[in-house]
C-alpha cells in the first residue's frame, strides 16, 4: 500500500477509494473496510463531493467511529480520514 498522510501528519493504517460508488452504497464499502482494520487504526478513505462526502463522515460519527480529517483533492474529491473506535 501507498502512504497515505494527511495534510496535517495523520498516517492512515489503509485506504478505500469510494469515488466509484453512489450513496448508499459509500458509506457501505467505507464500513466494511474499517471492519477489517484493528480497534485504533486509520482508514483514509477517497470521496466525491456532494451526498458522500456530506453523508459518510456523519454516518462514521454515528457508528462512534472518531472523523479526524476531510481534505479537499486538487481533483475535486476528498480525503477523510477516520479513526477505528475500541471497544
Amino acid at each position: 500500500m501507498a502512504d497515505y498522510v494527511s495534510e496535517n501528519g495523520v498516517k492512515a493504517d489503509d485506504f478505500v477509494d469510494i469515488t466509484d460508488k453512489v450513496c448508499p452504497l459509500t458509506f457501505v464499502k467505507a464500513k466494511v473496510a474499517l471492519e477489517e482494520l484493528d480497534d485504533g487504526q486509520i482508514l483514509a478513505i477517497k470521496l466525491n463531493d456532494g451526498e458522500p462526502v456530506q453523508n459518510v463522515p456523519r454516518s462514521m460519527k454515528d457508528e462512534g467511529h472518531q472523523v479526524l480529517e476531510l481534505n479537499e483533492n486538487s481533483d475535486g474529491t476528498y480525503m477523510l480520514y477516520v479513526q477505528k473506535k475500541e471497544n
